[in-house]
């Protein structure tokens, strides 16, 4: 019912959808003996939901309860979506070909996040592939060699052959000047978030 009233894509006007309920209630009941119920929508944090109650005289009634777009890493979000037709296969099929602790074999980042018990990844991938989800935003990064000329003083990475390289701020086609902490330390930068010569700027997506 909520799912329906406020949308699949998790957008939603509180205010409007009881206006909305309200006044439809409103044009059933004149006329007739019932008083006007009361609707209320809250959205909880912890349990991710939004819950539509419904209060009367008599008491209070939850009417339905359906669960907010999650807001994920963009690993589990690059996962799901290369997996996405086949959901219940492939999840089954990441759990039983993961590496055991007694082979020499490095987890995945997302196997690592899948076998943390703070996570609830189970729960969390079903209600992407039922309710939908949207991509966390991670920090990223502008890296600028101090006292080089402007045209060539910006890490640059070429995400289409993989390689590094000192150029200028601008972005096109699949040079990027902007890498998020993981980013760089997975290509061996690392050390320039402690680097003297090396100025380190925090930009927007």
């Amino acid at each position: 019912m909520i799912e329906q009233l406020l949308g699949r894509d998790g957008s939603m006007n509180k205010q409007e959808l009881i206006e909305h309920i309200s006044n439809t209630l409103d044009e059933c009941l004149r006329n007739t003996i019932y008083t006007l119920p009361i609707f209320s929508i809250t959205e909880s944090a912890k349990s991710n939901e939004v819950s539509l109650e419904l209060k009367t005289e008599r008491g209070s009634i939850v009417l339905d309860r359906v669960p907010q777009k999650l807001v994920v890493p963009q690993f589990v979000a690059d996962w799901y979506e290369k997996n996405k037709d086949d959901f219940e296969n492939a999840l089954f099929q990441s759990i039983d070909l993961m590496p055991s602790i007694y082979e020499e074999k490095e987890l995945s980042e997302f196997e690592e996040w899948l076998v943390d018990e703070h996570t609830k990844p189970f729960q969390i991938l079903v209600n992407m592939h039922q309710f939908g989800y949207e991509v966390e935003k991670e920090k990223r990064y502008l890296v600028k060699m101090k006292g080089i000329t402007s045209s060539a003083r910006y890490l640059k990475h070429n995400i289409k052959t993989d390689n590094w390289f000192f150029s200028g701020r601008e972005e096109a086609f699949s040079y990027r000047a902007k890498h998020t902490r993981k980013e760089l330390e997975d290509a061996g930068f690392g050390w320039v978030f402690n680097c003297e010569g090396i100025e380190i700027a925090e930009v927007e997506e």
